[in-house]
């Protein structure tokens, strides 16, 4: 497994316009934390308060207004999501409702256009890993909730990513 990588968020604002472009909402307002290798970091707010959208920021699916996120010493402002080593679960897990279980984890690993035999071997860990051994099978929607969750789980680490 590769070495993890600490985060920065050093004053890191977000802001959106507002609908009439009259006037800007500010979802993220001046956020610094350094998150360290092997820490766990919950955020923890009321509704709109802009958890989701840092976490977005951090993935690349968002830029920052201003401030810097820096990724293993590296700034990553404008780096995009598929150069940057995250992975992220999302809410709504995301999973591909046609592919099976297996097929849902090996994706990353497929588009990365690893050798067969080890994704077969990085998969199989994993599900065994996650306890979803003998439901490789089925698709997401003959999973319960819990499961579900597991499987998106699953392909965030099987793609082993620094964050």
């Amino acid at each position: 497994m590769k070495e993890s990588k600490n985060v920065i968020l050093r004053n890191v604002t977000k802001e959106f316009k507002s609908h009439n472009n009259e006037g800007v909402f500010r979802a993220v307002d001046n956020i610094s934390v350094t998150i360290n290798p092997g820490e766990f970091v919950t955020l923890l707010g009321p509704s709109g308060c802009g958890k989701t959208t840092t976490l977005r920021m951090i993935a690349g699916f968002e830029t920052p207004t201003s401030g810097d996120i820096i990724l293993g010493g590296e700034n990553i402002n404008n780096q995009p999501p598929n150069k940057r080593d995250i992975a992220m679960v999302f809410q709504s897990y995301a999973l591909f409702p046609h592919y099976n279980i297996y097929e849902n984890i090996a994706y990353g690993l497929r588009i990365r256009k690893m050798d067969p035999k080890l994704i077969d071997k990085k998969v199989s860990h994993i599900i065994d890993l996650v306890g979803l051994k003998g439901l490789e099978k089925r698709n997401p929607g003959q999973l319960s909730g819990g499961q579900q969750q597991r499987v998106a789980l699953a392909r965030a680490l099987v793609m082993e990513p620094g964050v």
